[in-house]
Protein backbone atom coordinates (compact mmCIF):
# COMPACT_ATOMS: atom_id res chain seq x y z
CA UNK A 1 0.00 0.00 0.00
CA UNK A 2 1.29 3.44 -0.88
CA UNK A 3 2.20 5.88 1.87
CA UNK A 4 -1.23 7.35 2.60
CA UNK A 5 0.12 9.82 5.14
CA UNK A 6 2.35 11.30 2.45
CA UNK A 7 -0.61 11.60 0.08
CA UNK A 8 -2.70 13.22 2.80
CA UNK A 9 0.02 15.80 3.52
CA UNK A 10 0.62 16.58 -0.15
CA UNK A 11 -3.09 17.15 -0.70
CA UNK A 12 -3.90 18.94 2.56
CA UNK A 13 -4.96 22.09 0.73
CA UNK A 14 -7.54 20.16 -1.26
CA UNK A 15 -8.76 18.31 1.81
CA UNK A 16 -9.09 21.55 3.77
CA UNK A 17 -11.11 23.10 0.98
CA UNK A 18 -13.67 20.34 1.21
CA UNK A 19 -13.67 19.68 4.96
CA UNK A 20 -10.79 18.76 7.23
CA UNK A 21 -12.45 15.81 8.90
CA UNK A 22 -11.21 12.53 7.45
CA UNK A 23 -14.72 11.07 7.73
CA UNK A 24 -15.91 13.64 5.16
CA UNK A 25 -13.37 12.46 2.61
CA UNK A 26 -14.57 10.03 -0.09
CA UNK A 27 -14.05 6.42 0.96
CA UNK A 28 -12.76 3.81 -1.52
CA UNK A 29 -14.00 0.23 -1.42
CA UNK A 30 -14.02 -2.92 -3.56
CA UNK A 31 -16.44 -5.72 -4.34
CA UNK A 32 -15.21 -8.90 -6.03
CA UNK A 33 -17.52 -10.71 -8.41
CA UNK A 34 -16.94 -13.51 -10.89
CA UNK A 35 -14.24 -12.24 -13.25
CA UNK A 36 -14.31 -8.62 -12.08
CA UNK A 37 -13.66 -6.18 -9.25
CA UNK A 38 -16.06 -3.28 -8.71
CA UNK A 39 -14.33 -0.11 -7.52
CA UNK A 40 -16.51 1.89 -5.14
CA UNK A 41 -16.42 5.38 -3.67
CA UNK A 42 -18.74 5.91 -0.72
CA UNK A 43 -20.28 2.52 -1.62
CA UNK A 44 -21.21 3.64 -5.15
CA UNK A 45 -19.51 2.14 -8.25
CA UNK A 46 -17.04 4.38 -10.07
CA UNK A 47 -15.34 1.73 -12.25
CA UNK A 48 -15.06 -2.02 -12.83
CA UNK A 49 -11.81 -3.91 -13.40
CA UNK A 50 -12.58 -6.91 -15.64
CA UNK A 51 -10.08 -9.76 -15.84
CA UNK A 52 -12.15 -12.46 -17.55
CA UNK A 53 -14.08 -11.75 -20.76
CA UNK A 54 -14.79 -14.15 -23.61
CA UNK A 55 -14.56 -11.44 -26.29
CA UNK A 56 -11.98 -9.04 -24.86
CA UNK A 57 -8.98 -11.27 -24.18
CA UNK A 58 -7.12 -8.91 -21.83
CA UNK A 59 -7.92 -7.03 -18.61
CA UNK A 60 -9.52 -3.61 -18.72
CA UNK A 61 -11.40 -1.06 -16.63
CA UNK A 62 -14.89 -0.13 -17.81
CA UNK A 63 -17.69 2.27 -16.83
CA UNK A 64 -15.32 4.81 -15.27
CA UNK A 65 -17.18 7.60 -13.47
CA UNK A 66 -16.51 10.81 -11.61
CA UNK A 67 -16.91 10.90 -7.83
CA UNK A 68 -20.49 12.15 -8.33
CA UNK A 69 -21.31 9.37 -10.78
CA UNK A 70 -20.94 10.86 -14.30
CA UNK A 71 -19.63 8.20 -16.70
CA UNK A 72 -16.56 9.43 -18.62
CA UNK A 73 -15.66 6.32 -20.66
CA UNK A 74 -17.65 5.07 -23.64
CA UNK A 75 -20.45 2.60 -23.00
CA UNK A 76 -19.42 -1.05 -23.23
CA UNK A 77 -20.74 -2.30 -25.53
CA UNK A 78 -21.25 0.97 -27.42
CA UNK A 79 -24.92 1.88 -27.83
CA UNK A 80 -26.11 2.10 -31.44
CA UNK A 81 -27.45 5.57 -32.17
CA UNK A 82 -25.75 7.02 -29.08
CA UNK A 83 -22.08 6.10 -29.45
CA UNK A 84 -19.72 5.54 -32.33
CA UNK A 85 -19.59 1.74 -32.50
CA UNK A 86 -16.07 1.28 -33.92
CA UNK A 87 -13.59 -1.03 -32.18
CA UNK A 88 -16.05 -2.30 -29.54
CA UNK A 89 -13.67 -4.96 -28.21
CA UNK A 90 -10.41 -3.03 -28.70
CA UNK A 91 -11.48 0.15 -26.86
CA UNK A 92 -13.31 -1.09 -23.73
CA UNK A 93 -12.66 1.89 -21.41
CA UNK A 94 -9.17 1.98 -19.88
CA UNK A 95 -6.64 -0.67 -20.85
CA UNK A 96 -2.95 -1.49 -21.25
CA UNK A 97 -2.25 -3.44 -24.41
CA UNK A 98 0.31 -4.01 -27.15
CA UNK A 99 -0.10 -4.55 -30.88
CA UNK A 100 3.29 -6.25 -31.01
CA UNK A 101 4.57 -8.00 -27.91
CA UNK A 102 6.94 -10.81 -28.74
CA UNK A 103 5.39 -10.99 -32.22
CA UNK A 104 1.85 -11.41 -30.86
CA UNK A 105 -1.03 -8.93 -31.11
CA UNK A 106 -2.71 -8.38 -27.75
CA UNK A 107 -4.28 -5.07 -28.80
CA UNK A 108 -6.61 -6.63 -31.36
CA UNK A 109 -7.41 -9.70 -29.22
CA UNK A 110 -5.41 -12.05 -31.44
CA UNK A 111 -3.53 -13.30 -28.38
CA UNK A 112 -4.73 -13.56 -24.80
CA UNK A 113 -3.83 -12.37 -21.32
CA UNK A 114 -4.60 -15.03 -18.73
CA UNK A 115 -5.44 -14.03 -15.16
CA UNK A 116 -3.47 -16.27 -12.79
CA UNK A 117 -4.35 -15.00 -9.31
CA UNK A 118 -4.53 -12.05 -6.94
CA UNK A 119 -1.09 -11.47 -5.47
CA UNK A 120 -2.70 -8.85 -3.21
CA UNK A 121 -6.45 -8.98 -2.59
CA UNK A 122 -8.44 -5.74 -3.03
CA UNK A 123 -7.72 -3.69 0.08
CA UNK A 124 -9.09 -0.25 1.01
CA UNK A 125 -7.46 2.15 3.44
CA UNK A 126 -8.64 5.70 4.18
CA UNK A 127 -9.20 7.51 0.87
CA UNK A 128 -7.44 4.92 -1.30
CA UNK A 129 -7.09 1.26 -2.09
CA UNK A 130 -5.33 -1.22 -4.35
CA UNK A 131 -4.99 -4.78 -5.56
CA UNK A 132 -2.33 -6.71 -7.48
CA UNK A 133 -2.78 -9.51 -10.01
CA UNK A 134 -0.50 -11.95 -11.81
CA UNK A 135 -1.10 -12.40 -15.55
CA UNK A 136 0.33 -14.58 -18.32
CA UNK A 137 0.64 -13.24 -21.90
CA UNK A 138 0.05 -16.19 -24.21
CA UNK A 139 0.04 -16.59 -28.00
CA UNK A 140 -1.36 -19.97 -28.95
CA UNK A 141 0.43 -22.23 -26.49
CA UNK A 142 3.51 -20.01 -26.29
CA UNK A 143 4.22 -17.97 -23.18
CA UNK A 144 5.38 -14.52 -24.26
CA UNK A 145 5.88 -13.05 -20.79
CA UNK A 146 4.50 -12.72 -17.28
CA UNK A 147 3.01 -9.58 -15.74
CA UNK A 148 2.53 -8.37 -12.20
CA UNK A 149 -0.07 -5.62 -12.39
CA UNK A 150 -1.06 -3.32 -9.54
CA UNK A 151 -4.18 -1.17 -9.75
CA UNK A 152 -4.35 1.65 -7.20
CA UNK A 153 -7.21 4.06 -6.57
CA UNK A 154 -7.26 7.42 -4.82
CA UNK A 155 -10.41 9.51 -4.25
CA UNK A 156 -10.58 13.25 -3.64
CA UNK A 157 -13.62 15.51 -3.52
CA UNK A 158 -13.50 16.26 -7.27
CA UNK A 159 -10.95 13.79 -8.60
CA UNK A 160 -10.58 10.04 -8.93
CA UNK A 161 -7.03 8.84 -9.66
CA UNK A 162 -6.43 5.37 -11.13
CA UNK A 163 -2.86 4.07 -11.28
CA UNK A 164 -1.96 1.20 -13.63
CA UNK A 165 1.43 -0.20 -12.61
CA UNK A 166 2.72 -3.22 -14.56
CA UNK A 167 5.98 -5.13 -14.48
CA UNK A 168 6.86 -7.56 -17.29
CA UNK A 169 9.37 -10.41 -17.25
CA UNK A 170 10.02 -13.85 -18.72
CA UNK A 171 12.48 -16.74 -18.37
CA UNK A 172 13.55 -16.09 -21.98
CA UNK A 173 14.21 -12.89 -23.91
CA UNK A 174 11.18 -11.10 -25.37
CA UNK A 175 10.48 -7.70 -26.91
CA UNK A 176 7.97 -4.87 -27.27
CA UNK A 177 7.50 -3.82 -30.89
CA UNK A 178 7.01 -0.38 -32.42
CA UNK A 179 3.42 0.54 -33.37
CA UNK A 180 0.81 3.25 -32.82
CA UNK A 181 -1.32 0.70 -30.96
CA UNK A 182 0.84 0.22 -27.87
CA UNK A 183 0.49 1.49 -24.31
CA UNK A 184 -2.19 2.80 -21.95
CA UNK A 185 -5.42 3.64 -23.74
CA UNK A 186 -8.67 5.39 -22.83
CA UNK A 187 -11.83 5.60 -24.95
CA UNK A 188 -13.75 8.53 -23.53
CA UNK A 189 -17.51 8.97 -23.32
CA UNK A 190 -19.09 10.13 -26.57
CA UNK A 191 -19.80 13.75 -25.44
CA UNK A 192 -16.11 14.23 -24.55
CA UNK A 193 -14.89 13.55 -28.09
CA UNK A 194 -13.84 16.63 -30.06
CA UNK A 195 -16.23 15.58 -32.84
CA UNK A 196 -19.08 15.96 -30.35
CA UNK A 197 -18.05 19.25 -28.78
CA UNK A 198 -15.38 18.08 -26.34
CA UNK A 199 -11.83 19.41 -26.07
CA UNK A 200 -8.52 17.57 -26.42
CA UNK A 201 -5.56 19.29 -24.73
CA UNK A 202 -2.00 18.36 -23.81
CA UNK A 203 0.61 19.65 -21.36
CA UNK A 204 2.25 21.75 -24.07
CA UNK A 205 -0.89 23.80 -24.68
CA UNK A 206 -1.77 22.04 -27.92
CA UNK A 207 -5.34 21.24 -28.91
CA UNK A 208 -7.04 18.68 -31.13
CA UNK A 209 -5.79 15.65 -32.99
CA UNK A 210 -3.74 17.54 -35.59
CA UNK A 211 -1.65 19.29 -32.94
CA UNK A 212 -1.40 16.45 -30.40
CA UNK A 213 -1.16 13.18 -32.36
CA UNK A 214 2.34 11.72 -32.45
CA UNK A 215 3.86 14.33 -30.14
CA UNK A 216 5.56 13.75 -26.80
CA UNK A 217 3.80 15.37 -23.82
CA UNK A 218 3.63 15.02 -20.05
CA UNK A 219 -0.12 14.45 -20.20
CA UNK A 220 -3.17 14.59 -22.44
CA UNK A 221 -6.75 15.41 -21.43
CA UNK A 222 -10.24 15.05 -22.91
CA UNK A 223 -12.89 17.28 -21.33
CA UNK A 224 -16.45 18.33 -22.02
CA UNK A 225 -19.95 18.64 -20.61
CA UNK A 226 -22.14 15.66 -19.69
CA UNK A 227 -25.55 16.08 -18.05
CA UNK A 228 -24.75 19.74 -17.47
CA UNK A 229 -21.52 18.98 -15.60
CA UNK A 230 -17.99 19.84 -16.70
CA UNK A 231 -15.95 16.61 -16.55
CA UNK A 232 -12.81 15.15 -18.05
CA UNK A 233 -10.19 12.39 -18.22
CA UNK A 234 -6.47 13.13 -18.02
CA UNK A 235 -3.84 10.51 -18.92
CA UNK A 236 -0.35 10.91 -17.46
CA UNK A 237 2.56 8.48 -18.01
CA UNK A 238 5.03 8.15 -15.15
CA UNK A 239 7.95 10.53 -15.90
CA UNK A 240 10.24 7.72 -14.71
CA UNK A 241 9.10 5.20 -17.31
CA UNK A 242 12.01 3.97 -19.46
CA UNK A 243 11.04 6.48 -22.18
CA UNK A 244 8.67 9.42 -22.56
CA UNK A 245 5.34 8.72 -24.26
CA UNK A 246 4.03 9.88 -27.59
CA UNK A 247 0.27 10.39 -27.67
CA UNK A 248 -1.86 8.50 -30.17
CA UNK A 249 -4.85 10.84 -29.67
CA UNK A 250 -7.90 11.08 -31.91
CA UNK A 251 -10.76 13.56 -32.20
CA UNK A 252 -13.25 10.66 -32.10
CA UNK A 253 -12.42 10.08 -28.41
CA UNK A 254 -9.23 8.02 -28.09
CA UNK A 255 -6.14 8.79 -25.98
CA UNK A 256 -3.18 6.39 -25.92
CA UNK A 257 0.07 7.10 -24.06
CA UNK A 258 2.67 5.13 -26.02
CA UNK A 259 6.37 4.87 -25.10
CA UNK A 260 6.95 2.32 -27.90
CA UNK A 261 6.29 4.45 -30.99
CA UNK A 262 9.78 5.65 -31.88
CA UNK A 263 9.55 4.66 -35.53
CA UNK A 264 5.76 4.87 -35.80
CA UNK A 265 5.65 8.53 -34.71
CA UNK A 266 9.05 9.94 -35.68
CA UNK A 267 9.89 7.98 -38.87
CA UNK A 268 13.20 7.06 -37.23
CA UNK A 269 15.41 4.55 -39.01
CA UNK A 270 15.75 2.86 -35.62
CA UNK A 271 13.21 0.00 -35.57
CA UNK A 272 12.31 0.99 -32.02
CA UNK A 273 12.06 -2.55 -30.69
CA UNK A 274 12.54 -2.69 -26.89
CA UNK A 275 14.21 -5.95 -25.83
CA UNK A 276 13.79 -7.35 -22.33
CA UNK A 277 16.56 -9.88 -21.57
CA UNK A 278 15.78 -13.18 -19.87
CA UNK A 279 15.16 -12.73 -16.16
CA UNK A 280 15.06 -8.92 -16.33
CA UNK A 281 12.01 -6.69 -15.87
CA UNK A 282 10.41 -3.73 -17.61
CA UNK A 283 8.06 -1.57 -15.57
CA UNK A 284 5.35 0.72 -16.99
CA UNK A 285 3.27 3.08 -14.86
CA UNK A 286 0.45 5.41 -15.84
CA UNK A 287 -2.14 7.48 -14.02
CA UNK A 288 -5.65 8.37 -15.17
CA UNK A 289 -7.36 11.30 -13.44
CA UNK A 290 -11.14 11.59 -13.69
CA UNK A 291 -12.04 15.16 -12.77
CA UNK A 292 -15.19 17.20 -12.36
CA UNK A 293 -16.09 20.86 -11.98
CA UNK A 294 -13.58 23.68 -11.92
CA UNK A 295 -10.46 21.54 -11.39
CA UNK A 296 -7.62 23.00 -13.48
CA UNK A 297 -5.78 20.53 -15.71
CA UNK A 298 -2.46 21.33 -14.06
CA UNK A 299 -4.06 20.52 -10.70
CA UNK A 300 -5.33 17.21 -12.06
CA UNK A 301 -1.87 16.43 -13.44
CA UNK A 302 -0.33 17.32 -10.08
CA UNK A 303 -2.72 14.90 -8.35
CA UNK A 304 -1.62 12.11 -10.70
CA UNK A 305 2.07 12.87 -10.16
CA UNK A 306 1.61 12.91 -6.40
CA UNK A 307 -0.05 9.52 -6.48
CA UNK A 308 2.65 8.04 -8.72
CA UNK A 309 5.39 9.37 -6.45
CA UNK A 310 3.67 8.22 -3.27
CA UNK A 311 3.05 4.71 -4.59
CA UNK A 312 6.47 4.08 -6.13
Amino acid sequence: MRCLLRVFVCCSALVTAHGSALAEHPQVGFKKTDGAVSILVDEKPVATYVYQDREILRPYIKDVRTISGVQVTRNLPPVEGVDATDHPTMHPGVWLAFGDLGGADFWRNRARVEHVDFAVEPTAEMDGGEFTVHNRYVSGERLVCNETCRIAVWALAKELVLVWDSEFSAPTEFYFGDQEEMGLGVRVATPLAVKNGGTLTNSEGRHGEKEIWGRVAKWCDASGTIDGKRVGVLVLPDPLNFRKSWFHARDYGLIVANPFGLQAFTRSVDPGRVIVPAGEKLRLRFAVVVHEGDVALETAASSATTELNASR
